[in-house]
């Protein structure tokens, strides 16, 4: 187990804008940074990260927490991994407590776990083949060199070698105790009926890992060198529980820093366009993996950044079939263009022919935007059939019609119209009937969903806090409590006692003090933790608020403190529109005694209705108890009308009535 000491050291080093920083594009928004939620489909900003409080909360899904619970919601990683991938990413050494850990333990292990685990094995297993066994470096690191791979770029990406031998990985993994299962799982090995033994799926082949966005090993690709051979060049794992391939890009871990900070991203093909471009010292490059772009990996792209450039071989015969990709792109409010190498050239030529400089000038220079690209493209084959002129605009304009900005659209179609002289009006009814075909076109399919699956009658449970006003009351006011202590637990008040001398106090103490006085049930779920927790702080001399809790490994109270040390007013910056409102928290002082009040009142409230309910069950059967509950209303009523008196509340015009809070 990682030690204490160890896992509060992540916590003092680590900063949440950093690690958020890698997945999701952050813009300064006041003291705080505000970006799509990468969790949740939106195109307004509804993701703030603190600096200052070092947490993030995501008001579209309503998550939040810490820069660990981050890498744990966006990674799927365990609380440990999420500890050790932020230790490697800050230079941490992990120390670990000497805990013995039962076979019961080891064994508890998850699949997926161990899937993880096979995929480093076998990462290690190859690279080091490469490098330090003679069939390795006579064949696999001979060709890495023939591409003109530097040393360090091919440890960079952990490029490596399976041997010829047709089990040699499947022998080693399960000399170290990994099940025929397993391997089988993770695609590594096949265990044909004649060949009990198994086989390495990846024989002789050099091997390119696959990497998550964190970095972890989640499948191989891997290139067989012999010409002679009737097999696949090239072979990829096949899909598992942790690999997906149409929700992985590659080099996407070795590029992600370069795509945020140039605010672009260009797209390639292959494992050696990613890897060439890289060795030239151009970095923000990723590549599908000769798979079709899929709305996953566009999504991926477009949390680092909405710029998107895309490289084609220049005598690629799959770019028209590239014109899918492109509307792909745009429906998910990417900006795009293109670029076309010469002929005979590709991303991994061009960029080991020419230095850094005149290849980025080059994509600089002459990548077009979409229209161009595809004109380019569509009208080559046209010549002066003015039919097939009309069907190739019609293609642009329909790629125009996926532009989800109405600005952005407009401008297009202007840009479409000037390049061949039609009027703007009719490129804009031909676009109106293009987006009333397809809107035809998906209510079939929703019709054709509908009619195939029977409507199943649910009943939806009342929400039982908004069913009873008073409850709602009280539950609103005992969490504004609980988030005052949060927030500025710490912060001293200044009181005056019944003698009128002056004592001070924390707004913990008061609040606390005001909840034991009453002998309060706590009605929201976790806030009872909360409060035991604060209590135990007190007896230690220590005062627990928000910054206790942001690390507390329980998601629905991280959660809660998150929520009260970033209100949804942090989704506003108002100082940008010379707009500022007081702070909440300004007037703590007054904010808490008003509100100790106010919840003591509607808590009266609730504990009459309460008590009404059981008088009604006593009235004929239990004359005493009927008695007693009658007395105990009584009380209360008072204890309400004198409450009233001094909060000033009205019935016509609410709580506080003209009182300025």
């Amino acid at each position: 187990m990682i030690s204490k000491q160890t896992i509060d050291k992540i916590f003092s080093t680590i900063r949440v804008e950093e690690i958020v920083g890698e997945y999701v594009q952050l813009k300064r928004a006041g003291s705080n940074y505000k970006g799509l939620s990468p969790f949740h489909d939106e195109k307004t900003p509804s993701f703030v990260v603190s600096a200052a409080k070092q947490i993030w909360k995501d008001f579209s899904t309503g998550k939040g927490g810490t820069a660990i619970s981050f890498l744990m919601e966006i990674e799927n990683f365990t609380y440990p991994e999420a500890l050790r991938h932020a230790a490697k990413k800050y230079g941490i050494e992990i120390e670990e407590d000497q805990k013995d850990f039962s076979e019961e333990a080891k064994n508890a292990q998850s699949e997926r776990d161990l899937l993880y685990k096979i995929h480093e094995v076998a990462n290690d297993y190859f690279q080091n083949f490469l490098w330090e066994v003679e069939e390795g470096k006579a064949i696999g690191l001979s060709y890495f060199k023939e591409r003109e791979l530097r040393d360090d770029i091919i440890k960079k990406f952990q490029l490596g070698y399976s041997p010829e031998k047709k089990n040699a990985f499947t022998t080693y993994a399960l000399e170290k105790g990994y099940s025929k299962e397993i391997l089988e799982k993770s695609g590594l090995s096949i265990f044909p009926e004649n060949t009990p033994a198994g086989v390495d799926r990846f024989r002789e082949r050099v091997i390119f890992p696959i990497h998550s966005f964190s970095g972890r090993v989640l499948g191989f690709g891997a290139r067989i060198l012999k010409n002679n051979v009737k097999t696949a060049k090239y072979l990829n794992s096949p899909e598992t529980e942790i690999y997906h391939k149409s929700n992985v890009l590659y080099g996407l871990n070795q590029s992600k820093q370069a795509i945020s900070k140039k605010n672009v991203c260009l797209l390639v093909e292959g494992y050696m366009d990613v890897i060439s471009l890289h060795m030239s010292g151009i970095e923000n490059v990723v590549a599908s993996s000769g798979t079709s772009l899929t709305t996953e990996q566009i999504k991926l792209i477009k949390r680092l950044t909405e710029n998107v450039t895309i490289l084609f071989d220049g005598d690629n015969a799959g770019i028209k079939a590239s014109f899918r990709s492109i509307d792909m792109l745009l429906t998910e409010g990417m900006n795009i263009r293109v670029l076309l190498f010469p002929d005979g050239d590709d991303p991994d030529s061009f960029a080991r022919k020419y230095p850094q400089e005149y290849v980025e000038k080059f994509i600089e220079n002459e990548a077009m935007d979409f229209i161009d690209f595809k004109a380019e493209i569509l009208l080559k084959e046209v010549g002066n059939d003015p039919i097939k002129k009309a069907e190739a605009i019609r293609d642009i304009v329909k790629s125009v019609g996926f532009v989800q900005n109405a600005l952005k659209r407009e401008v297009y179609l202007k840009e479409v119209s000037n390049k061949f002289g039609l009027s703007e009006q009719s490129l804009f009814n031909e676009l109106d009937v293009q987006r009333q075909v397809t809107q035809n076109q998906n209510q079939h399919v929703q019709q054709q969903k509908e009619n195939a699956a029977p409507v199943k009658m649910e009943i939806v449970p009342l929400d039982e806090e908004k069913g009873d006003p008073f409850l709602y009351d009280v539950l609103f006011m005992e969490n504004k409590l609980v988030d005052h202590m949060l927030m500025f637990g710490d912060v001293i008040l200044k009181r005056k006692d019944d003698h009128n001398e002056e004592y001070q106090i924390t707004v913990i103490e008061e609040i606390l003090q005001h909840f034991e006085e009453e002998h309060y049930e706590f009605l929201v779920k976790g806030n009872e933790v909360i409060i035991d927790q604060v209590k135990e702080g007190i007896q230690n001399d220590e005062l627990r608020s928000g910054n206790f809790f942001v690390s507390f490994m329980d998601e629905e109270i991280t959660s809660k403190v998150v929520d009260a040390l970033i209100p949804l007013d942090d989704l506003e910056n108002w100082a940008s529109r010379n707009i500022y409102p007081p702070n909440y928290g300004d007037k703590i002082a007054e904010q808490v005694q008003g509100d100790v009040l106010l919840h003591k009142y509607r808590y009266i409230d609730y504990l009459i209705k309460q008590t009404a309910r059981e008088l009604d069950e006593h009235r004929d059967s239990d004359p005493v108890k009927y008695f007693e509950l009658l007395q105990k209303i009584t009380l209360l009523k008072q204890a309400s009308m004198r409450l009233s008196d001094i909060i000033e509340y009205s019935p016509i015009k609410g709580i506080y009535g003209d009182r300025k809070r």
